[in-house]
């Protein structure tokens, strides 16, 4: 059989376990909009001025009205994989000279990753204060139909979203398939795995606070400006004061360079209350610091000894570049010794080259002749930065043009061909049948104090699901819905 009609018998069995009639979801509309405003899966509406005031102009979240199918065994390897992720991103982030010479020229094309590395130089030089060290992770992966594997997408090190919003929508899915197992009667709520995300997050944040041993101090989230995503984060903040008492403090980068200050011992304090953990929702992308102002402020925030989540080295262990460096032959090694271990981090890698070596030509040169195989990557976060298909082409011709400088910026992926199916997308009350794709995110925490490892496991997962036409895939900026897994 040939692979093309391989795939498609594939995609037209797993369609048949998870489908139902467009007059079936019509009746499931209106409950889910009513579940998600009883449940809290909101968002801030944009349209409304005042939506980025809690409680003011809140709307139902982007979701899929129903469950996504995903084979069990790969669920399972990606639930797997977040623990050996955790760990490989613990020792890389520890190696300051591999950061330092993998991200030596990037930096020279990329102002925003010189500026980040200008501040863990300075950290490096200074001497780490804090030695305890805590992550909260999201690995993303998708399904390629050409090879059968799950291939790793990304690993996000800061500011891993919709742990809070993820997790409901698991329970939004198994509700709902209560009522359709009326009428599509094969269908079982049961293959909805629960999704602990928001939970688990909170409750490493507050294991954090304890380990930092000053119960007076808080745990600070950084924040964007005129945030509409922030009843994600509350679910998080509302575990974490639950589960252990903490107290949360929210500011922006700007507010932080007037409010923060930094004792002579290290102790980090905003408006004079002490911080014991630095939680970043923002910081990831150059639109966070639109002056000197804010990179001062990350600056003072790095010198003190609250815990960092992430620390730079944590960051920028999190790079497209880093990712990349670490699929060369024998580089993952250095990290992993365990040879199982490593074995297994590798199978999810998908194809990625660096643009900045005398040997990158021949893949340049593929990648032009054929754009549609390839993403083109730059170091950034956040969703909407990626270049497809004929743009893929255009963009290599023109760094090429101006000399080449500027293809270290970037790195090339093997383009991922995941399964299609028909799903039902539900946003601003408008629902909608599309031909959509999937993308697994799992969420994984690591705390460790000195030697002395404290946590390190899975947390839960994310569904994000768009129309096969679109090629981002990012829920805040509008090409992805929230979603949850139907085991098959």
């Amino acid at each position: 059989m040939a692979l093309s009609s391989k795939i498609k018998e594939e995609e037209n069995l797993e369609r048949a376990q998870v489908s139902v009639s467009k007059d079936v979801a019509a009746t499931l509309v209106s409950k889910a909009l009513t579940w998600a405003s009883l449940n809290g899966l909101v968002i801030g509406d944009r349209s409304i001025e005042g939506s980025v005031n809690p409680g003011v102009g809140i709307v139902h979240a982007p979701v899929a009205l129903l469950p996504s199918p995903f084979p069990e065994a790969l669920f399972q390897q990606a639930l797997n994989l977040g623990s050996h992720f955790n760990t490989l991103v613990d020792r890389v982030s520890s190696d300051s000279d591999f950061l330092e010479q993998t991200l030596a020229k990037t930096r020279t094309a990329d102002p925003f990753t010189d500026k980040l590395l200008d501040i863990h130089s300075k950290i490096r030089a200074e001497g780490i204060v804090q030695n305890i060290h805590l992550g909260m992770h999201r690995s993303d992966y998708m399904r390629d139909m050409v090879t059968g594997k799950l291939l790793q997408v990304e690993i996000n090190t800061i500011s891993s979203s919709f742990a809070g919003l993820g997790s409901l929508v698991s329970q939004l899915h198994r509700y709902s398939l209560l009522d359709v197992i009326k009428r599509v009667e094969h269908l079982d709520p049961g293959k909805v795995p629960e999704n602990n995300a928001a939970v688990a997050f909170g409750d490493v944040l507050g294991l954090a606070w304890k380990e930092f041993g000053n119960t007076s101090a808080a745990v600070l989230v950084v924040v964007q400006p005129n945030e509409r995503n922030m009843y994600d984060q509350f679910w998080l903040e509302k575990y974490l004061h639950e589960l252990h008492g903490a107290n949360v403090i929210r500011r922006t980068l700007s507010e932080l360079y007037s409010q923060a200050h930094l004792s002579s011992n290290g102790t980090l304090s905003v408006d004079g209350h002490p911080v014991a953990v630095i939680y970043y929702r923002s910081g990831y992308a150059p639109t966070d610091y639109p002056s000197e102002r804010e990179w001062h402020a990350r600056l003072l925030l790095e010198r003190s000894s609250a815990i960092k989540c992430p620390s730079i080295s944590y960051h920028l262990a999190g790079t497209k570049k880093v990712q990349q460096e670490l699929a060369k032959p024998n580089v993952l090694e250095r990290f992993v010794q365990d040879k199982n271990a490593a074995e297994i981090i590798r199978e999810c890698f998908a194809g990625l080259w660096g643009l900045d070596s005398e040997e990158c030509h021949e893949i340049i040169n593929k990648a032009i002749q054929q754009p549609e195989l390839f993403v083109l990557k730059p170091q950034r976060e956040g969703g909407g930065n990626n270049i497809y298909g004929s743009a893929v082409k255009a963009k290599l011709e023109e760094l090429l043009r101006d000399g080449g400088a500027g293809l270290s910026a970037y790195i090339l992926m093997q383009r991922i061909f995941p399964p299609t199916y028909t799903s039902y997308l539900l946003r601003g009350g408008e629902w909608s049948a599309e031909q959509a794709v999937s993308e697994l995110g799992i969420f994984s925490a690591y705390l460790r104090n000195g030697e002395r490892e404290i946590t390190n496991k899975d947390c839960g997962y994310l569904l994000r699901t768009k129309a096969s036409k679109v090629d981002e895939g990012g829920v805040a900026t509008g090409f992805a819905v929230l979603d949850s897994v139907y085991l098959l």
